[in-house]
């Protein structure tokens, strides 16, 4: 039983080993990952919270706020 792990683990190695298309489809996808995680959240998502409140009791009081409100009152 504790050698299906290790059976896995090895086809997997292979199975990537072998693949020219693949590998490259996979560099792809990190990069792409990498650009939409990293670059855009530098560039299209600024920190809000540190931006508009000097202190964390301004930032900590605005979350609550608006995690309580009724939905009335938005």
């Amino acid at each position: 039983m504790t050698a299906l792990p290790k059976q896995l683990y090895i086809f997997y190695r292979d199975g990537f080993r072998a693949m020219v298309v693949g590998q490259t489809l996979w560099r792809i996808i990190a990069i792409k990952l990498f650009i939409m995680f990293a670059v855009l959240k530098l560039f299209f998502f600024p920190n809000y919270l540190k931006t508009n409140f000097n202190t964390e009791h301004e930032r900590a009081s605005h979350v609550l706020e608006n995690l309580t409100r009724t939905p009335s009152t938005r």
